[in-house]
């Protein structure tokens, strides 16, 4: 049913918020891709499959590729797990087929089994830092983090690297309880180009989606990132 029928209060003030405050405060604004991007990415961090389909419709009516969202979706595996990102493919592709979309897409993968590992050192060091060429050696976790996280997923195309560090960022952000892992996706952002004033704003864009608890908590994340940043140097 229609909330605008059904909840017609709530629904006004809402879309009031989302429309004409939101999407209008001035030096909170993003273009419209990232936006929808970051908060279909957001949606699934929290969970919310019945507004992640909205959501989803509006975003392929702005112009997102399928390839962007359906990258977006396959990453999610590595920050909420499989099990709560299969409903989020399920629906995804369901909406693709009703809009005609031959599946599968276009394959994106530029590893392989033999050289997922080294390419994905090689993006840890390009996001974190020169470390990172030693970290996967601390053990399995470590190692899978390095070959499977990000030689599988981050190193596909479809994505830019900047864009997969964004949407890790958001998955963080929505669920919770992952603080110490936003604060160093805070610094991965900001160390390839997602500056800290871009971050706010992608706070501000998921705000109504995930909502305020979770957002502030990502802005002391950003807060501490960024002194920590400055204490190194």
């Amino acid at each position: 049913m229609d909330i605008y029928e059904t909840d017609p209060e709530f629904a006004e003030r809402f879309a009031y918020f989302l429309q004409n405050e939101v999407l209008q405060e001035p030096g909170q604004q993003l273009d419209s891709k990232t936006r929808y991007m970051i908060i279909l990415a957001a949606l699934m961090g929290c969970q919310a499959e019945g507004a992640y389909r909205e959501v989803l419709a509006e975003a392929l009516d702005s112009g997102l590729s399928p390839i962007a969202v359906k990258e977006t979706v396959y990453q999610a595996t590595d920050y909420l797990g499989y099990g709560k990102m299969l409903p989020f493919l399920h629906r995804t592709n369901e909406l693709l087929s009703e809009r005609g979309v031959p599946l599968p897409l276009k394959g994106q993968a530029t590893t392989t089994l033999d050289d997922r590992l080294e390419k994905g050192v090689q993006i840890q060091a390009v996001i974190f830092g020169e470390q990172m060429k030693e970290a996967w050696k601390a053990g399995p976790i470590n190692r899978w983090l390095a070959a499977n996280c990000f030689g599988d997923y981050y190193t596909r195309t479809g994505l830019s690297l900047a864009q997969r560090e964004l949407i890790t960022f958001c998955f963080l952000m929505a669920q919770g309880g992952c603080e110490p892992q936003l604060t160093a996706h805070a610094k991965g952002n900001m160390n390839i180009g997602n500056d800290k004033d871009f971050l706010m704003r992608v706070i501000s864009q998921c705000l109504p989606y995930i909502g305020y608890p979770r957002s502030l908590n990502a802005i002391a994340c950003i807060n501490r990132a960024e002194k920590e940043m400055q204490e190194v140097k």
